[in-house]
């Protein structure tokens, strides 16, 4: 197994500190599952690898049909989530909803939340959820930076403390992402694994996801949702068959020479010049996922 898969497997199977109340899985075919969050839950549902849409995939895998209520919001802080809980989640009667609330509170810094306003502007969403019905699942903010001694993860830590201990004091589910993704970050490190990009393991920019940290968080959130081992095994198989789940950014520049070149042979075609080099890349590409 190469140094890549390795990595992959590991990431995938690392359970992390995710805890989830004892008895009945907390979700079942009919049930509908709203993810109120910022920017990391709105990207988490922009494409099929996203984690709120792995998260769906990975519960169909196991055969339960899921109705999702996707709630991100780019920027938003845990004051925007409590003005808008009603009109983006409530009122769309799920039956449960995931919390992921903290990042921005925290890294928007003089433009944050204080953690004694956050710990009030919580306790008052989880009121308006509960008294709705609404059954909340507590997920601990992911890292501010792959540096756990920075100032922002220094910070952060608070806000994470609180959401442990409301989850605690009111019987709620909590999935700690924050600790599975220290974890995760630490062992790659130690393992110099590879990374996404050039100076991170689990994010695109310190903050959002990549491929390997959308994994981590959808397969927190099973977890804590009730499925078990062999289910969790099931839903990351089906994962990998996702059909075009991670989209690449790519940037390709040629000459004024080779553009003439590349638009004459599109024209032939009948194509634009950017359609036509897409095409004629992804061959490429399949072409070497295929040896």
């Amino acid at each position: 197994m190469n140094m890549r898969k390795t990595w992959l497997t590991f990431a995938l199977a690392m359970a992390g500190s995710t805890a989830c109340l004892a008895g009945e899985p907390l979700i079942k075919s009919g049930d509908k599952l709203a993810f109120l969050g910022d920017s990391i839950t709105q990207f988490g549902a922009n494409h099929p690898g996203g984690y709120a849409k792995l998260v769906i995939s990975g519960l169909e895998a196991n055969g339960l049909q899921i109705t999702p209520v996707f709630a991100g919001i780019s920027g938003h802080k845990s004051n925007d989530m409590l003005a808008r809980v009603d009109r983006d989640v409530l009122s769309k009667k799920p039956t449960l909803m995931t919390l992921s609330c903290g990042v921005n509170d925290v890294a928007h810094g003089k433009n944050g939340v204080p953690l004694e306003d956050y710990k009030k502007n919580i306790a008052a969403l989880v009121d308006k959820v509960q008294a709705a019905g609404v059954k909340p699942v507590i997920l601990t903010s992911t890292m501010i930076g792959e540096d756990q001694g920075n100032g922002n993860n220094r910070k952060l830590a608070a806000y994470n403390e609180f959401l442990q201990t409301l989850a605690r004091d009111r019987k709620l589910p909590l999935a700690d992402l924050n600790a599975q993704m220290q974890e995760a970050v630490k062992r790659a490190k130690a393992a110099n694994a590879p990374k996404p990009n050039r100076s991170n393991y689990l994010t695109s920019d310190g903050v959002h996801m990549a491929p390997e940290g959308d994994q981590m968080m959808a397969e927190g959130v099973l977890r804590v949702l009730g499925l078990d081992e062999a289910q969790v095994a099931k839903a990351k198989a089906a994962w990998l068959e996702i059909p075009a789940a991670i989209p690449l950014k790519t940037a390709v520049t040629v000459s004024l020479k080779d553009y003439n070149r590349l638009a004459a042979a599109a024209a032939k075609e009948g194509l634009p010049a950017n359609e036509y080099a897409e095409r004629e890349m992804a061959k490429a590409l399949n072409a070497v996922l295929t040896k």
